[in-house]
This record gives structure tokens, sequence and C-alpha cells, in this order.
């Protein structure tokens, strides 16, 4: 299965070859993979997917927790940096930020986790998110939203976590595709909103302000919260089926990238809703 989340879109997972070619063999008394026969990795993933030592010992909910704690811990680190240095200097923020995009693409697209990578796009993505949240903090009536946003995010995080565990939310294949075209949508929006903020002044079509932003940033975290779902199928497959303990660095990135978006969607809503 695929999904809309780059760190895992060429990774999937099958009971029969194992996780996208890691040749795990079939865990004994394991339920069928209720993807198979649609899985497009089933066949496809061993022809060019990273071949891995067979003595690699397995990915454990252990090491998700432990690299997705360190991976936040350096997104936080960056940007209480940014938020204590570098809220006047947004200009400097702003190229860390795109440097933290460069990074994040860059891991997206290789076949295996390079954590300094990983690192480096926390750190660097820490100091644009707190710079920017330091200089709205300090914008007229946004005193405390930054906070609201952060505790917004965890409480998104956590009703997800406890909505995908009571399988009130079941990750299926229908619920991927719609996630990913909703996803593709949401940002050809943004993209146009923004092409006409620069070239034609003012809020553009008026997606980021009024009724529409709420809706807009409504939208923007119910996604987030969707990849949300998606990124804990993927830890929760990867453990099953055999990953190898490497890839919960991947894990904690997509994690990571998910938890970024909903807190800035969270906190232009509630900028939205201030004003």
């Amino acid at each position: 299965m695929r999904s809309s989340n780059p760190v895992f879109s060429r990774r999937g997972f099958s009971r029969d070859t194992g996780y996208a070619g890691f040749n795990a063999p079939p865990q004994a008394g394991g339920a069928a993979n209720p993807y198979a026969g649609a899985n497009p990795y089933a066949t496809q993933a061993p022809q060019y997917a990273p071949q891995y030592a067979p003595q690699t010992r397995p990915m454990t909910m252990d090491d998700v927790v432990t690299r997705t704690g360190l991976t936040l811990g350096t997104v936080i680190a960056g940007a209480t940096v940014g938020w204590i240095f570098l809220t006047g200097q947004l200009a400097f923020a702003i190229g860390a930020g795109l440097v933290a995009m460069v990074l994040g693409f860059v891991q997206s697209f290789m076949r295996k986790p390079v954590p300094a990578l990983i690192l480096g796009y926390a750190a660097l993505e820490g100091v644009f998110l707190g710079a920017l949240s330091g200089f709205i903090n300090d914008l007229p009536k946004m005193n405390g939203a930054p906070m609201q946003a952060v505790l917004g995010t965890m409480a998104v995080f956590v009703a997800m976590l406890v909505a995908y565990k009571t399988r009130i939310v079941r990750v299926t294949e229908r619920f991927t595709r719609f996630v990913m075209i909703a996803a593709l949508g949401f940002v050809l929006l943004s993209l146009v909103n923004l092409l006409f903020m620069v070239f034609g002044g003012g809020d553009g079509l008026g997606f980021r302000s009024g009724g529409l932003g709420i809706v807009f940033g409504i939208v923007g975290v119910v996604l987030g919260a969707l990849f949300l779902a998606m990124d804990f199928k993927h830890v929760e497959d990867g453990i099953a089926y055999g990953a190898p303990r490497e890839e919960s660095w991947l894990a904690a990135f997509g994690l990571t990238l998910t938890l970024v978006w909903i807190y800035w969607e969270m906190l232009r809503l509630i900028q939205i809703l201030r004003d």
C-alpha cells in the first residue's frame, strides 16, 4: 500500500514478500495481509528494493518511539533557538526553512534512512518554526497562539492514535487514495493562492483569511490527522512484517513531517480565528 507521505511512497508491506524487499519470512500464526493481491509491492518490490543483510534486527516499537523522540526533541531545540535569537531575523529563518525542505526532499527519495539528514532537517525546521512562531506571538492579539497550536497538535495526535487503535479509523487502500487526492488538491490550491498573493497582492483567493480561510485551515488539520493514521499503519505493518531496525528512522521522519504539518496548519487557523 502506498502512502501520500513521501517517506513511505516507495515502501509497502506484504506478508508473502516481506517489507519492500526485506524478504522477511511469514510470521507463524499471523493474520493474512488485508492488502494481499492489491499491494503493488507484492510483485514489484523485489525488482528494485534494496536488499538488507538477513541478520538485521527487526524494528520494534521501542526503536520507533526512541527515534521519534530524538527527532522531535531536535525540532524543539531548534525552535527554542529560533524563538530566542531569530524572531526579528525572518530572512535567516526562511533560509533555514528552505534548506530544511531540501534536506527533507533528499531523504524522502533516498532508499535508506540517513540519520544525519533527518536530524539536520529537524534542527533547521525547528529554527524556522521557532522564529516564525515568535514573530506571530509578538503580533497584536496573537500572544499565546503558538502554545495553543502546540496543545492543539498534541490533542490531534492523541485523538487520532485512540481512533486508530480502537479501529474507528481504518487505513485501507480506498482511504489512502482519498487522502492522496485530497492532499494534492489542498497543496495545489495553496500554491495557486500563494501566486495570487505574490502577483495580485492582498489575500489572494482568500484561502487564508475570513470564513473561507477557516474552512481551509480546518481541512488542513484534518488532512494532517489522516496522515497520522497512515503513519501509524506503516509503523504497525513494519513491526509486524519484520522491517529492519534502521527503518525506525524513516518512521520517525514521517511522523515528524506530519506533526510539523499539523502544527503549522493549526497555528494559521488560530491566527485567522483571532483576527
